[in-house]
Protein backbone atom coordinates (compact mmCIF):
# COMPACT_ATOMS: atom_id res chain seq x y z
CA UNK A 1 0.00 0.00 0.00
CA UNK A 2 3.03 2.59 0.63
CA UNK A 3 3.74 2.67 -2.72
CA UNK A 4 0.70 4.40 -3.58
CA UNK A 5 1.14 7.45 -1.57
CA UNK A 6 3.64 8.97 -4.04
CA UNK A 7 1.20 8.29 -6.89
CA UNK A 8 -1.90 9.26 -5.41
CA UNK A 9 -1.28 12.52 -5.31
CA UNK A 10 -0.02 13.12 -9.30
CA UNK A 11 -3.28 10.53 -10.15
CA UNK A 12 -4.94 12.78 -8.82
CA UNK A 13 -3.60 16.19 -10.19
CA UNK A 14 -4.37 14.46 -14.01
CA UNK A 15 -7.96 13.46 -12.84
CA UNK A 16 -9.09 16.81 -12.02
CA UNK A 17 -7.40 18.41 -15.08
CA UNK A 18 -9.07 15.67 -17.02
CA UNK A 19 -12.72 16.61 -18.89
CA UNK A 20 -14.86 13.85 -18.82
CA UNK A 21 -17.29 12.78 -21.51
CA UNK A 22 -21.21 12.85 -20.56
CA UNK A 23 -21.89 10.23 -18.05
CA UNK A 24 -24.35 8.45 -20.17
CA UNK A 25 -21.73 8.13 -22.63
CA UNK A 26 -19.32 6.66 -20.61
CA UNK A 27 -21.70 4.44 -19.65
CA UNK A 28 -22.76 4.03 -23.72
CA UNK A 29 -18.83 3.10 -24.40
CA UNK A 30 -19.21 0.00 -21.78
CA UNK A 31 -22.41 -1.06 -23.56
CA UNK A 32 -20.24 -1.09 -26.94
CA UNK A 33 -17.02 -2.88 -25.77
CA UNK A 34 -19.06 -5.55 -23.72
CA UNK A 35 -22.81 -5.88 -24.73
CA UNK A 36 -23.49 -5.27 -28.79
CA UNK A 37 -22.85 -8.44 -30.01
CA UNK A 38 -25.83 -9.66 -28.53
CA UNK A 39 -27.97 -6.38 -28.34
CA UNK A 40 -26.89 -4.43 -31.37
CA UNK A 41 -29.35 -2.37 -33.43
CA UNK A 42 -30.18 -4.74 -36.12
CA UNK A 43 -31.43 -7.30 -33.96
CA UNK A 44 -31.26 -6.77 -30.52
CA UNK A 45 -31.38 -9.82 -28.20
CA UNK A 46 -35.05 -9.69 -26.24
CA UNK A 47 -35.81 -6.40 -27.63
CA UNK A 48 -32.96 -4.48 -25.71
CA UNK A 49 -31.17 -2.62 -28.12
CA UNK A 50 -27.25 -1.58 -26.61
CA UNK A 51 -26.35 0.41 -29.86
CA UNK A 52 -28.58 2.40 -30.73
CA UNK A 53 -29.63 5.04 -33.67
CA UNK A 54 -28.39 8.42 -33.93
CA UNK A 55 -25.71 10.58 -35.69
CA UNK A 56 -23.04 10.90 -33.54
CA UNK A 57 -22.00 8.58 -30.78
CA UNK A 58 -23.25 10.85 -27.81
CA UNK A 59 -26.96 10.79 -29.47
CA UNK A 60 -27.06 6.97 -29.61
CA UNK A 61 -26.06 6.89 -25.79
CA UNK A 62 -28.94 9.08 -25.60
CA UNK A 63 -30.84 6.78 -27.76
CA UNK A 64 -30.42 3.74 -25.62
CA UNK A 65 -30.67 5.50 -22.75
CA UNK A 66 -34.33 6.55 -23.39
CA UNK A 67 -34.74 2.86 -24.26
CA UNK A 68 -33.60 1.90 -20.73
CA UNK A 69 -35.02 4.57 -18.15
CA UNK A 70 -38.65 3.78 -16.70
CA UNK A 71 -39.20 1.12 -19.41
CA UNK A 72 -40.93 -2.14 -18.41
CA UNK A 73 -38.53 -5.25 -18.89
CA UNK A 74 -39.76 -7.56 -21.44
CA UNK A 75 -38.96 -10.31 -18.48
CA UNK A 76 -42.61 -11.09 -16.97
CA UNK A 77 -40.97 -12.32 -13.48
CA UNK A 78 -39.05 -8.91 -13.28
CA UNK A 79 -41.99 -6.86 -14.51
CA UNK A 80 -44.34 -8.67 -12.03
CA UNK A 81 -41.57 -7.68 -9.10
CA UNK A 82 -42.01 -3.59 -10.43
CA UNK A 83 -38.46 -3.74 -12.05
CA UNK A 84 -37.82 -1.39 -14.38
CA UNK A 85 -34.59 -1.71 -16.96
CA UNK A 86 -33.23 1.24 -15.49
CA UNK A 87 -34.95 2.40 -12.23
CA UNK A 88 -33.38 6.10 -11.99
CA UNK A 89 -31.69 5.96 -8.62
CA UNK A 90 -31.51 2.82 -7.87
CA UNK A 91 -29.93 -0.26 -9.32
CA UNK A 92 -31.63 -2.38 -6.86
CA UNK A 93 -34.97 -1.89 -8.87
CA UNK A 94 -33.12 -2.25 -12.25
CA UNK A 95 -32.86 -5.01 -14.05
CA UNK A 96 -30.33 -4.11 -16.29
CA UNK A 97 -27.99 -4.06 -12.96
CA UNK A 98 -29.84 -7.14 -11.81
CA UNK A 99 -28.43 -8.78 -15.04
CA UNK A 100 -24.54 -7.60 -14.84
CA UNK A 101 -24.34 -7.68 -11.14
CA UNK A 102 -23.04 -11.37 -10.69
CA UNK A 103 -22.54 -11.39 -6.56
CA UNK A 104 -20.62 -7.78 -7.52
CA UNK A 105 -23.04 -5.91 -5.12
CA UNK A 106 -23.76 -8.49 -2.29
CA UNK A 107 -27.20 -6.88 -1.52
CA UNK A 108 -28.72 -7.79 -4.15
CA UNK A 109 -30.31 -11.06 -4.10
CA UNK A 110 -28.80 -13.67 -7.54
CA UNK A 111 -31.14 -13.66 -10.36
CA UNK A 112 -33.80 -15.95 -10.30
CA UNK A 113 -34.34 -18.64 -12.85
CA UNK A 114 -37.27 -16.95 -13.91
CA UNK A 115 -35.13 -14.11 -14.95
CA UNK A 116 -33.04 -15.49 -17.78
CA UNK A 117 -28.65 -15.84 -18.06
CA UNK A 118 -26.53 -13.52 -16.47
CA UNK A 119 -25.25 -10.31 -18.73
CA UNK A 120 -23.14 -10.96 -20.92
CA UNK A 121 -23.59 -14.22 -21.28
CA UNK A 122 -20.73 -15.35 -24.07
CA UNK A 123 -17.01 -16.36 -23.30
CA UNK A 124 -14.55 -13.66 -22.74
CA UNK A 125 -16.28 -10.87 -22.22
CA UNK A 126 -17.06 -10.69 -19.04
CA UNK A 127 -17.53 -6.92 -17.04
CA UNK A 128 -14.65 -5.91 -15.06
CA UNK A 129 -15.90 -4.35 -11.27
CA UNK A 130 -14.76 -0.94 -12.62
CA UNK A 131 -16.97 -1.03 -15.70
CA UNK A 132 -19.82 -2.56 -13.45
CA UNK A 133 -19.38 0.19 -11.09
CA UNK A 134 -19.73 3.30 -13.95
CA UNK A 135 -23.22 1.37 -14.89
CA UNK A 136 -23.85 1.49 -11.05
CA UNK A 137 -22.78 5.19 -10.77
CA UNK A 138 -25.03 6.11 -13.99
CA UNK A 139 -28.23 4.85 -12.08
CA UNK A 140 -27.92 5.81 -8.61
CA UNK A 141 -27.21 9.53 -10.34
CA UNK A 142 -30.36 9.48 -12.09
CA UNK A 143 -29.62 7.66 -15.15
CA UNK A 144 -29.77 11.46 -16.98
CA UNK A 145 -28.99 11.73 -20.86
CA UNK A 146 -27.04 15.07 -20.05
CA UNK A 147 -23.69 16.41 -17.98
CA UNK A 148 -21.65 14.64 -16.07
CA UNK A 149 -23.15 13.39 -12.96
CA UNK A 150 -19.66 11.29 -11.04
CA UNK A 151 -15.76 10.84 -11.45
CA UNK A 152 -15.29 8.22 -13.57
CA UNK A 153 -11.42 8.92 -12.95
CA UNK A 154 -11.92 8.23 -9.45
CA UNK A 155 -13.99 5.09 -9.84
CA UNK A 156 -11.51 3.76 -11.56
CA UNK A 157 -8.54 5.12 -9.64
CA UNK A 158 -10.83 2.87 -6.99
CA UNK A 159 -10.53 -0.31 -8.77
CA UNK A 160 -7.51 0.03 -10.79
CA UNK A 161 -4.90 1.26 -8.06
CA UNK A 162 -6.69 1.12 -4.95
CA UNK A 163 -9.00 2.82 -2.44
CA UNK A 164 -10.57 2.43 1.15
CA UNK A 165 -13.93 1.40 1.68
CA UNK A 166 -16.76 2.59 4.03
CA UNK A 167 -17.21 -1.05 5.07
CA UNK A 168 -14.20 -3.32 4.29
CA UNK A 169 -15.59 -6.10 5.27
CA UNK A 170 -18.78 -6.02 3.52
CA UNK A 171 -22.60 -4.54 4.29
CA UNK A 172 -23.90 -4.69 7.89
CA UNK A 173 -25.58 -7.97 8.57
CA UNK A 174 -29.55 -6.82 7.54
CA UNK A 175 -32.45 -8.03 9.82
CA UNK A 176 -33.80 -11.42 9.64
CA UNK A 177 -36.76 -12.14 7.46
CA UNK A 178 -39.64 -10.99 8.99
CA UNK A 179 -38.31 -8.02 11.41
CA UNK A 180 -37.39 -5.91 8.96
CA UNK A 181 -35.63 -4.89 5.99
CA UNK A 182 -32.31 -2.98 4.70
CA UNK A 183 -31.81 0.26 3.15
CA UNK A 184 -28.64 1.30 1.12
CA UNK A 185 -27.50 5.04 -0.01
CA UNK A 186 -24.45 4.83 -2.47
CA UNK A 187 -21.91 4.16 -3.11
CA UNK A 188 -20.74 7.27 -4.08
CA UNK A 189 -16.61 8.73 -4.37
CA UNK A 190 -14.98 11.15 -3.14
CA UNK A 191 -11.08 12.29 -4.31
CA UNK A 192 -8.38 12.41 -1.40
CA UNK A 193 -9.36 15.77 0.67
CA UNK A 194 -13.04 16.34 -0.59
CA UNK A 195 -16.17 16.06 0.94
CA UNK A 196 -19.89 16.25 -0.54
CA UNK A 197 -23.27 16.37 1.28
CA UNK A 198 -26.27 14.19 -0.92
CA UNK A 199 -29.80 13.96 -1.13
CA UNK A 200 -32.02 10.80 -2.25
CA UNK A 201 -35.48 10.28 -2.91
CA UNK A 202 -36.09 6.85 -1.64
CA UNK A 203 -39.62 4.99 -2.08
CA UNK A 204 -40.36 1.85 -0.07
CA UNK A 205 -43.57 0.84 -1.92
CA UNK A 206 -44.45 -1.11 1.48
CA UNK A 207 -46.99 -3.72 1.18
CA UNK A 208 -48.94 -2.24 4.63
CA UNK A 209 -48.86 0.19 7.03
CA UNK A 210 -46.25 -0.25 9.71
CA UNK A 211 -44.83 0.56 13.20
CA UNK A 212 -41.03 0.68 13.29
CA UNK A 213 -39.50 0.01 16.42
CA UNK A 214 -35.84 0.40 16.12
CA UNK A 215 -33.56 1.98 13.40
CA UNK A 216 -30.11 1.19 12.95
CA UNK A 217 -27.79 4.13 11.24
CA UNK A 218 -24.67 2.67 9.92
CA UNK A 219 -21.86 4.57 8.39
CA UNK A 220 -18.03 4.69 8.64
CA UNK A 221 -16.26 7.47 10.73
CA UNK A 222 -15.61 9.40 8.02
CA UNK A 223 -19.13 10.21 7.86
CA UNK A 224 -19.66 13.98 9.37
CA UNK A 225 -24.13 12.61 9.79
CA UNK A 226 -26.36 10.65 8.10
CA UNK A 227 -30.20 11.86 8.25
CA UNK A 228 -33.29 10.31 7.23
CA UNK A 229 -36.29 12.30 6.82
CA UNK A 230 -40.31 11.84 5.63
CA UNK A 231 -42.24 13.55 2.45
CA UNK A 232 -45.54 14.44 3.86
CA UNK A 233 -48.20 15.28 1.29
CA UNK A 234 -46.87 15.38 -2.39
CA UNK A 235 -43.59 16.84 -1.38
CA UNK A 236 -41.92 14.26 -2.97
CA UNK A 237 -43.81 14.92 -6.65
CA UNK A 238 -40.82 18.12 -7.76
CA UNK A 239 -38.06 16.03 -6.19
CA UNK A 240 -35.81 13.75 -9.23
CA UNK A 241 -34.65 10.65 -8.47
CA UNK A 242 -31.01 9.62 -7.34
CA UNK A 243 -28.27 11.84 -5.67
CA UNK A 244 -28.59 15.54 -5.35
CA UNK A 245 -26.69 18.01 -4.02
CA UNK A 246 -29.35 20.41 -3.54
CA UNK A 247 -31.76 19.70 -0.57
CA UNK A 248 -34.12 21.04 -2.51
CA UNK A 249 -37.22 19.72 -0.39
CA UNK A 250 -39.91 20.92 1.68
CA UNK A 251 -43.37 18.98 3.10
CA UNK A 252 -40.40 17.20 5.37
CA UNK A 253 -39.94 15.70 8.57
CA UNK A 254 -37.27 14.16 10.07
CA UNK A 255 -37.10 10.65 11.37
CA UNK A 256 -33.50 10.28 12.25
CA UNK A 257 -30.34 12.07 12.71
CA UNK A 258 -27.38 11.08 13.70
CA UNK A 259 -23.30 11.94 13.77
CA UNK A 260 -22.33 8.46 14.46
CA UNK A 261 -22.98 4.65 13.56
CA UNK A 262 -25.87 4.63 16.51
CA UNK A 263 -28.78 1.89 16.68
CA UNK A 264 -32.09 3.36 17.75
CA UNK A 265 -34.13 0.99 19.94
CA UNK A 266 -36.96 2.96 20.95
CA UNK A 267 -38.91 2.47 24.88
CA UNK A 268 -40.50 -0.72 23.94
CA UNK A 269 -44.36 1.00 23.68
CA UNK A 270 -43.33 3.69 21.18
CA UNK A 271 -42.94 3.69 17.67
CA UNK A 272 -42.45 5.68 14.65
CA UNK A 273 -45.46 5.00 12.21
CA UNK A 274 -45.06 4.50 9.01
CA UNK A 275 -47.68 4.78 6.30
CA UNK A 276 -47.41 2.10 3.02
CA UNK A 277 -46.89 5.22 0.89
CA UNK A 278 -44.04 6.89 2.57
CA UNK A 279 -41.36 8.14 0.40
CA UNK A 280 -37.98 8.76 2.53
CA UNK A 281 -35.37 11.39 1.63
CA UNK A 282 -31.92 10.06 2.93
CA UNK A 283 -29.05 12.26 3.70
CA UNK A 284 -25.15 11.63 3.90
CA UNK A 285 -22.08 13.67 4.37
CA UNK A 286 -18.66 12.13 3.77
CA UNK A 287 -15.37 13.95 4.21
CA UNK A 288 -12.26 11.91 2.66
CA UNK A 289 -9.58 12.67 5.27
CA UNK A 290 -7.18 10.90 3.39
CA UNK A 291 -4.50 12.16 1.48
CA UNK A 292 -3.64 9.74 -0.17
CA UNK A 293 -6.50 6.97 -1.32
CA UNK A 294 -9.88 7.71 -3.09
CA UNK A 295 -12.58 6.18 -0.58
CA UNK A 296 -15.96 4.60 -1.61
CA UNK A 297 -19.08 5.72 0.74
CA UNK A 298 -22.32 4.04 1.69
CA UNK A 299 -24.68 4.15 4.70
CA UNK A 300 -27.26 1.36 5.59
CA UNK A 301 -30.27 1.94 7.50
CA UNK A 302 -31.49 -1.13 8.91
CA UNK A 303 -35.37 -0.97 9.78
CA UNK A 304 -37.32 -2.91 12.40
CA UNK A 305 -41.31 -3.27 12.03
CA UNK A 306 -43.77 -4.02 13.94
CA UNK A 307 -47.83 -4.63 13.43
CA UNK A 308 -49.35 -1.59 13.26
CA UNK A 309 -51.45 -0.79 16.40
CA UNK A 310 -48.59 -2.52 18.35
CA UNK A 311 -47.50 0.89 19.99
CA UNK A 312 -49.02 2.58 22.69
CA UNK A 313 -47.78 5.92 22.23
CA UNK A 314 -45.88 7.17 18.14
CA UNK A 315 -42.75 8.66 18.71
CA UNK A 316 -42.02 12.08 16.71
CA UNK A 317 -38.42 13.72 15.72
CA UNK A 318 -37.73 16.88 15.40
CA UNK A 319 -34.88 19.53 13.39
CA UNK A 320 -34.42 22.66 15.87
CA UNK A 321 -32.63 25.02 13.94
CA UNK A 322 -30.68 28.63 14.46
CA UNK A 323 -30.06 29.51 11.25
CA UNK A 324 -28.94 32.88 12.21
CA UNK A 325 -25.39 32.25 13.57
CA UNK A 326 -22.88 34.77 12.22
CA UNK A 327 -19.10 33.74 13.25
CA UNK A 328 -16.50 36.18 12.73
CA UNK A 329 -13.08 35.10 12.21
CA UNK A 330 -11.42 37.19 15.40
CA UNK A 331 -10.56 33.77 17.51
CA UNK A 332 -12.87 34.25 20.34
CA UNK A 333 -15.46 32.44 21.51
CA UNK A 334 -18.80 33.52 19.82
CA UNK A 335 -22.26 31.50 21.49
CA UNK A 336 -25.84 31.97 20.20
CA UNK A 337 -28.73 31.04 21.93
CA UNK A 338 -32.22 30.12 20.80
CA UNK A 339 -35.98 29.07 23.00
CA UNK A 340 -37.99 26.51 21.47
CA UNK A 341 -41.20 26.82 23.31
CA UNK A 342 -44.91 27.02 22.05
CA UNK A 343 -47.63 29.45 23.87
CA UNK A 344 -50.19 27.12 25.66
CA UNK A 345 -48.87 23.94 24.36
CA UNK A 346 -49.26 20.74 26.48
CA UNK A 347 -46.45 18.78 27.52
CA UNK A 348 -43.68 16.71 25.48
CA UNK A 349 -41.96 14.13 26.88
CA UNK A 350 -38.47 13.85 25.56
CA UNK A 351 -36.16 10.01 24.66
CA UNK A 352 -33.79 11.89 23.42
CA UNK A 353 -31.52 14.83 22.37
CA UNK A 354 -28.47 15.12 20.17
CA UNK A 355 -26.70 18.68 19.44
CA UNK A 356 -25.02 19.45 15.74
CA UNK A 357 -22.26 21.62 14.82
CA UNK A 358 -19.65 21.63 12.50
CA UNK A 359 -15.27 21.89 12.94
CA UNK A 360 -15.46 25.92 14.68
CA UNK A 361 -18.04 24.16 17.30
CA UNK A 362 -16.80 24.62 21.10
CA UNK A 363 -19.72 23.46 22.88
CA UNK A 364 -23.52 22.62 22.86
CA UNK A 365 -25.86 22.89 26.10
CA UNK A 366 -29.63 22.23 26.79
CA UNK A 367 -31.58 24.19 29.54
CA UNK A 368 -35.25 23.74 30.74
CA UNK A 369 -36.66 27.25 30.04
CA UNK A 370 -38.24 28.78 33.35
CA UNK A 371 -42.25 30.82 32.56
CA UNK A 372 -40.18 33.74 32.52
CA UNK A 373 -38.11 32.92 29.70
CA UNK A 374 -34.71 32.36 31.79
CA UNK A 375 -32.29 28.98 31.42
CA UNK A 376 -33.39 26.80 34.55
CA UNK A 377 -32.03 23.20 34.87
CA UNK A 378 -29.26 21.99 32.75
CA UNK A 379 -30.61 18.56 30.80
CA UNK A 380 -28.03 18.32 28.17
CA UNK A 381 -23.76 19.02 27.67
CA UNK A 382 -22.15 17.75 24.50
CA UNK A 383 -18.97 18.49 26.13
CA UNK A 384 -19.93 15.67 28.42
CA UNK A 385 -20.02 11.61 27.95
CA UNK A 386 -23.78 10.33 26.60
CA UNK A 387 -24.84 14.63 26.98
CA UNK A 388 -25.18 14.04 30.80
CA UNK A 389 -24.20 17.03 32.66
CA UNK A 390 -21.96 17.12 35.49
CA UNK A 391 -18.91 15.66 34.36
CA UNK A 392 -15.66 17.26 35.92
CA UNK A 393 -13.63 16.63 32.87
CA UNK A 394 -15.36 18.46 29.68
CA UNK A 395 -14.08 17.67 26.29
CA UNK A 396 -16.44 18.15 22.54
CA UNK A 397 -15.99 16.18 19.77
CA UNK A 398 -18.41 18.00 16.51
CA UNK A 399 -18.01 14.47 14.75
CA UNK A 400 -19.18 12.58 18.02
CA UNK A 401 -21.51 14.51 19.33
CA UNK A 402 -23.34 12.45 21.73
CA UNK A 403 -27.37 11.66 21.94
CA UNK A 404 -28.63 11.43 25.82
CA UNK A 405 -31.17 9.32 26.19
CA UNK A 406 -34.41 9.30 29.33
CA UNK A 407 -35.89 6.41 30.24
CA UNK A 408 -38.34 7.11 31.50
CA UNK A 409 -39.20 10.37 29.36
CA UNK A 410 -38.40 13.40 30.49
CA UNK A 411 -41.30 15.95 30.60
CA UNK A 412 -41.47 19.21 29.15
CA UNK A 413 -44.19 21.60 29.50
CA UNK A 414 -43.79 22.82 26.20
CA UNK A 415 -45.51 26.20 26.94
CA UNK A 416 -42.15 26.84 28.56
CA UNK A 417 -39.88 24.92 26.30
CA UNK A 418 -36.02 24.50 26.59
CA UNK A 419 -32.94 26.98 25.31
CA UNK A 420 -30.51 25.60 23.36
CA UNK A 421 -27.25 26.79 23.54
CA UNK A 422 -24.01 26.27 21.02
CA UNK A 423 -20.87 28.32 20.99
CA UNK A 424 -17.47 28.50 18.30
CA UNK A 425 -14.44 29.82 17.59
CA UNK A 426 -13.72 30.42 14.60
CA UNK A 427 -9.51 30.64 13.73
CA UNK A 428 -9.97 29.88 10.37
CA UNK A 429 -9.31 31.78 6.53
CA UNK A 430 -12.86 33.62 6.96
CA UNK A 431 -15.83 34.66 8.75
CA UNK A 432 -18.57 32.12 8.45
CA UNK A 433 -22.31 31.21 8.80
CA UNK A 434 -25.00 28.79 8.94
CA UNK A 435 -24.74 26.24 5.66
CA UNK A 436 -24.31 22.42 4.89
CA UNK A 437 -20.53 22.08 4.23
CA UNK A 438 -17.66 21.65 6.77
CA UNK A 439 -16.28 24.95 5.66
CA UNK A 440 -19.84 26.54 7.08
CA UNK A 441 -21.32 26.05 11.01
CA UNK A 442 -24.52 24.86 11.89
CA UNK A 443 -26.59 24.87 14.98
CA UNK A 444 -29.06 21.96 15.28
CA UNK A 445 -30.71 20.49 17.82
CA UNK A 446 -32.37 16.78 17.10
CA UNK A 447 -35.52 15.67 19.47
CA UNK A 448 -37.06 12.60 19.64
CA UNK A 449 -40.32 12.80 21.78
CA UNK A 450 -43.78 11.64 22.46
CA UNK A 451 -46.98 13.66 23.13
CA UNK A 452 -48.09 11.49 26.17
CA UNK A 453 -46.02 9.86 29.14
CA UNK A 454 -44.46 6.54 28.38
CA UNK A 455 -44.96 3.27 30.06
CA UNK A 456 -41.39 1.46 31.11
CA UNK A 457 -41.72 -2.21 30.79
CA UNK A 458 -43.14 -3.02 34.05
CA UNK A 459 -41.42 -6.35 34.26
CA UNK A 460 -37.54 -4.63 33.76
CA UNK A 461 -37.59 -1.23 35.88
CA UNK A 462 -35.54 1.16 35.11
CA UNK A 463 -32.62 0.34 37.89
CA UNK A 464 -32.88 -2.96 36.75
CA UNK A 465 -32.04 -2.08 33.16
CA UNK A 466 -29.46 0.56 34.31
CA UNK A 467 -27.79 -1.99 36.12
CA UNK A 468 -26.92 -4.30 33.05
CA UNK A 469 -25.90 -0.95 31.24
CA UNK A 470 -22.38 0.29 30.06
CA UNK A 471 -22.17 3.18 27.67
CA UNK A 472 -18.92 3.59 25.56
CA UNK A 473 -18.24 6.86 22.77
CA UNK A 474 -17.25 7.35 20.41
CA UNK A 475 -17.32 3.55 19.61
CA UNK A 476 -15.28 3.06 17.57
CA UNK A 477 -12.78 5.34 18.87
CA UNK A 478 -9.34 6.64 18.55
CA UNK A 479 -6.96 8.04 21.25
CA UNK A 480 -9.79 7.85 23.56
CA UNK A 481 -13.25 6.38 24.84
CA UNK A 482 -15.30 7.65 27.61
CA UNK A 483 -17.22 5.05 29.55
CA UNK A 484 -20.65 5.36 31.54
CA UNK A 485 -22.10 2.98 34.00
CA UNK A 486 -25.88 4.34 34.76
CA UNK A 487 -26.92 3.51 38.43
CA UNK A 488 -23.54 3.00 40.33
CA UNK A 489 -21.70 5.33 42.48
CA UNK A 490 -18.32 4.14 41.77
CA UNK A 491 -16.37 1.70 39.79
CA UNK A 492 -14.70 -0.83 41.32
CA UNK A 493 -12.79 -2.20 38.30
CA UNK A 494 -11.98 -2.17 34.75
CA UNK A 495 -10.41 -4.54 32.61
CA UNK A 496 -9.71 -4.34 28.69
CA UNK A 497 -8.44 -7.35 26.80
CA UNK A 498 -7.31 -7.78 23.20
CA UNK A 499 -9.23 -11.00 21.28
CA UNK A 500 -6.91 -13.55 22.35
CA UNK A 501 -7.88 -12.93 25.94
CA UNK A 502 -4.83 -11.04 26.80
CA UNK A 503 -5.45 -8.44 29.57
CA UNK A 504 -3.97 -5.08 28.10
CA UNK A 505 -5.18 -2.38 30.40
CA UNK A 506 -6.59 -2.20 33.74
CA UNK A 507 -8.15 0.40 36.36
CA UNK A 508 -9.41 0.07 40.40
CA UNK A 509 -10.88 1.78 42.28
CA UNK A 510 -12.74 4.77 39.90
CA UNK A 511 -14.67 7.43 41.99
CA UNK A 512 -17.75 8.15 39.83
CA UNK A 513 -19.69 6.32 37.26
CA UNK A 514 -18.09 7.49 34.26
CA UNK A 515 -14.62 7.83 33.21
CA UNK A 516 -11.97 8.11 30.17
CA UNK A 517 -9.02 6.02 29.00
CA UNK A 518 -6.33 6.90 26.26
CA UNK A 519 -6.11 3.91 24.00
CA UNK A 520 -2.79 5.80 22.16
CA UNK A 521 -0.78 2.57 22.96
CA UNK A 522 -3.56 -0.08 21.43
CA UNK A 523 -3.32 -1.10 17.91
CA UNK A 524 -6.01 -1.02 15.80
CA UNK A 525 -8.79 -4.05 16.57
CA UNK A 526 -11.48 -5.39 18.62
CA UNK A 527 -11.28 -5.52 22.49
CA UNK A 528 -13.29 -6.68 24.95
CA UNK A 529 -14.13 -4.76 28.33
CA UNK A 530 -15.40 -5.69 31.76
CA UNK A 531 -16.51 -3.27 34.40
CA UNK A 532 -18.00 -4.41 37.22
CA UNK A 533 -19.80 -7.40 36.03
CA UNK A 534 -21.01 -5.58 32.65
CA UNK A 535 -19.34 -6.90 29.53
CA UNK A 536 -18.87 -4.38 26.38
CA UNK A 537 -17.22 -4.32 23.05
CA UNK A 538 -14.41 -1.51 21.78
CA UNK A 539 -13.36 -0.96 18.25
CA UNK A 540 -9.66 0.52 17.66
CA UNK A 541 -9.33 2.56 15.09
Amino acid sequence: MQKHIVLYPLLFAAIHMKAQLPSVQEVYQVFQAKCISCHDHASPEGGLDLEGSGATAYLRAVNVAQNLTNVNPSNASALGNGLKRVYPGRPDRSFLFRKINGGFEPTIAALHQDEGAAMPNYPGTPLTDAEKEIVRQWILYGAKTAGVQFNKPVVEAFYNTGGEKSFPDGPPPAPAPGEGFQIKMGPFYLAPGTEVEYYQKYELELPADVEVNRLALQMSGYSHHFIVYNFTGNGDDAIPHGLRLDANHFDINLVAAVQEQTDLKLPETTAFKWGKDIVLDLNSHYINYSAAFPYQCEAYLNVYTQPSGTAEQEMFAALLVNPFIPIPNNGNVITHTKPEFQFGADSIYVWGLMGHTHKYGRSYKVWKRLPNGQKGEMIYNASCPFGIPGCSSQYFDYRHIPLRYWEPLLPIKWGDGIIHEASWVNEGPVAVNFGPTSDDEMMVLIAFYTLDPVTVGAAEPESEVAEKQILVVPNPAYGSAAFYLPGVSEVRQFRLFDLAGREVLRRDGIAGNSFEIGLGDLSPGIYLFHADGRTGKLVVE
